[in-house]
């Protein structure tokens, strides 16, 4: 590790530092990034590269630069505790984050306050843990088709049916619906844009051309539009159904479009989201619900293939708690929920080795202080739950596949922040306890009959795009369960 110096200053517009002020930055590349572009850290759509660089040779904070703006990368807890909780109040959401707007719009992912704060008064009913805990016989039944479709010796490619049990539960929480042609097309103009993603992240000052004839923001363009009227289509749809005096069918789009918020306007009223609102939300919570859920489980199920002692381990405990009777496992429920302990902490592991919300940034309003580094507004900063959460310092042999590491005693000697697969402070994403949930319905419906063996001749390559998936398609050859495997 070097010792860290007192940079160069490359001051964001009217931020000079007074006469009392110096600027203190994190060690570093002492060029700007576009300098090192044949170095082999430094890759387009990438990005995981370049923080295993920075954290290999600068150490758990460091600065680079792209041009004029100064990037800091965070790989230490405490600092990440400082901008998520401490010192919230100086950030706002990073550009690439804000860029995500021309997909989400003002979602409750991209929105900065106060319409954050409005967006998630209204929409949390809707999360309320009692809420939530409807949608688990929906997520059991779903999970419990896919496993029945299954048949033992069948190849499959485990990303393809995480994504389709994935899409089938949020049509049926989201919508209260199966998986129609809307909900199709909805996943297909998704699966588009995530493709874009790179490209447009990477393209500078992107809203400006929108209107350009660019051939991939003509396919965003398109991508987009065909959601909105698809979106909007099926909000119409509820509203038309509850005008009529429809019941509400428990499900989060129908609790969206009712639900209002508690503190009362400047003229009293206690006021809901307008359609367009709505419309952002369903977006959000679609992409947030669907493909973070399916690469999760998609990576659990590979990391049980590669460690048979844990799976093992698994299935005895999906035993004990589901039953062996000659009917085989009952599906989970509700009352099953705290019970499948085990079962939790292997989807937790999985999340710590291959998180899908696999990086986080937040841009500085004003001069921020961490430790011995003071640091002018209009920095941006990135930390990784990838490179964080695979760090030594805070977990052991990092790379081991250990569910144990998730017992309430290791949790409770551990850093909050060295493990935030959903995020933290006030920006914690909203549907955690729906995705806890879901993750562990899924694995112990899936895993109490299945058994998987990986067919592929070298490990899958991790794929950084919106959410952490594989480059390729992942292989297994499914093994169906006996009775003499659940008698041990």
């Amino acid at each position: 590790m070097t010792t860290p110096p007192v940079f160069p200053t490359n001051f964001p517009p009217n931020s000079a530092p007074d006469d009392e002020t110096e600027w203190r930055l994190p060690p570093g590349p002492p060029h700007p990034l576009h300098r090192y572009v044949f170095k082999p850290w430094v890759r387009l759509g990438r990005p995981i590269l370049l923080f295993e660089y920075l954290h290999k040779h600068f150490g758990n904070i460091a600065t680079y630069r792209l041009f004029h703006t100064n990037i800091i990368f965070i790989n230490d807890p405490e600092y990440v505790r400082e901008i998520l909780i401490n010192q919230s109040s100086s950030f706002i959401k990073e550009r690439t984050l804000k860029r995500m707007k021309i997909l989400l719009g003002e979602g409750l992912i991209t929105s900065d306050d106060p319409i954050h704060i409005r967006q998630r008064r209204i929409a949390a009913p809707a999360f309320h843990r009692q809420r939530i805990a409807a949608y688990g016989e929906r997520i059991a039944a779903s999970a419990a088709a896919q496993r029945d479709r299954w048949q033992d010796g069948q190849e499959i490619d485990i990303a393809a049916a995480m994504m389709e049990l994935s899409l089938e539960i949020v049509a049926r929480t989201l919508f209260d619906t199966e998986v129609t042609d809307d909900i199709r097309r909805i996943n297909d103009d998704v699966n588009t844009i995530m493709g874009l993603y790179n490209f447009l992240v990477a393209l500078p000052k992107l809203e400006s051309y929108l209107h350009w004839p660019i051939p991939g923001v003509i396919r965003f363009r398109r991508s987009r539009a065909r959601l909105n009227a698809t979106v909007d289509r099926l909000i119409a749809e509820h509203k038309a159904e509850a005008a009529l005096g429809g019941n509400d069918k428990g499900d989060l789009l129908s609790m969206l479009l009712t639900s209002k918020d508690e503190q009362a306007d400047a003229e009293g009223q206690h006021t809901g989201m307008s359609d367009k609102q709505v419309r952002d939300e369903v977006l959000t919570i679609f992409l947030a619900g669907y493909e973070t859920v399916a690469n999760a489980l998609t990576w659990t199920f590979y990391l049980l293939s590669q460690n048979p002692e844990i799976e093992r381990k698994l299935h005895a405990e999906l035993d004990a708690v589901l039953g062996t009777g000659n009917g085989g496992h009952r599906l989970p429920t509700l009352a099953d929920h705290p019970n499948l302990r085990y079962t939790e902490q292997v989807f937790a592991e999985s999340m710590r080795l291959y998180p899908p919300a696999w990086a986080m940034g937040r841009m500085s309003t004003k001069p921020v202080t961490l430790g011995p580094y003071r640091i002018p507004p209009g920095a941006h900063f990135f930390f990784s739950q990838y490179i964080l959460q695979r760090s030594e310092e805070y977990f052991p042999d990092p790379l081991r596949f250990d569910p144990d590491r998730h017992t309430p005693e290791n949790k409770a000697g551990r850093h909050k922040f060295a493990y935030f697969p959903f995020g933290g402070g006030s920006r914690q994403c909203i549907g955690e306890s729906f995705a806890w949930m879901e993750g562990v319905f899924a694995i112990a419906a899936l895993a109490s009959r299945w058994s998987m063996t990986y067919l592929g001749d070298a490990p899958p390559v991790p794929q950084a795009k919106i959410t952490l998936r594989p480059r390729d398609p992942l292989r297994m050859r499914l093994i169906a369960r006996t009775a003499d495997d659940a008698r041990g």
